[in-house]
């Protein structure tokens, strides 16, 4: 028979693995589905203007995003969105939260697309609007001025691909930093990447916790006997 000291201890364990698991799981991670994804799409932000500034200013930081995304290797790349696993949403800041752009100008539009890699010449293309995507389509739009307002800094959103408007569900991770976009180091590639490493530590280590509250259950009822 053991003492009120020991009941005291042993019932304190597995306590102790619960209150552990409940800190860990408290902590921010990213769903399954982003640890599962194979293939990712990446759009401009259907709502982001052409700034006279700089009209190339979302194609190139979309085209900076693919190809630290590539030099990662963890994703491979598609052109709709159906196909992809993750959709990934651009945009790039313009330091100001307000400024006249032209808005009606179809974003994604990309009739070719020749970008070197690493092991060779990555081609495609894709024109129109993106499939599954319910905005309108470019033939409905015509090129106006108007007022964009929002974060002067770079945007960076991660949604679940698969059929339907990806957009309209929430966001799986999200960055919004001054020149995130900016090459070569795109940070917030960087950051994503640290983002799913660290969901993965978390994935691998949730088994090891449950097997100590296991080995402290099975203490606490040999010693209760």
């Amino acid at each position: 028979m053991i003492s009120a000291k020991q009941l005291t201890a042993v019932l304190f364990l597995p306590l102790a693995s619960v209150l552990a698991l409940a800190n860990n799981d408290k902590k921010a991670s990213l769903p399954a589905y982003v640890l599962r994804a194979e293939t990712v799409i990446v759009l401009v932000d259907q709502d982001a203007g052409i700034s006279a500034n700089d009209p190339l200013a979302n194609q190139k930081a979309r085209e900076d995003v693919e190809k630290a995304l590539m030099k990662w290797g963890r994703f491979r790349l598609v052109l709709d969105a159906p196909s992809a696993d993750l959709v990934i949403v651009v945009r790039k800041g313009s330091g100001k939260v307000v400024q006249p752009t032209i808005g009606g100008v179809p974003t994604n539009d990309r009739p070719v697309i020749v970008q070197p890699t690493d092991s060779g010449i990555r081609l495609g293309g894709q024109k129109g609007r993106p499939v599954g995507s319910t905005g309108p389509a470019p033939q409905d739009t015509k090129p106006a001025p108007q007022i964009e307002a929002g974060t002067p800094n770079d945007m960076f959103a991660v949604y679940p691909g698969g059929s339907g408007d990806p957009l309209s569900r929430p966001a799986a991770w999200r960055y919004i930093n001054k020149d995130s976009l900016k090459s070569p180091d795109v940070p917030a590639v960087a950051e994503f990447r640290k983002a799913v490493e660290e969901a993965e530590k978390q994935q691998k280590s949730k088994p090891y916790a449950g097997n100590r509250l296991t080995a402290d259950l099975n203490r606490f009822k040999l010693q209760w006997h």
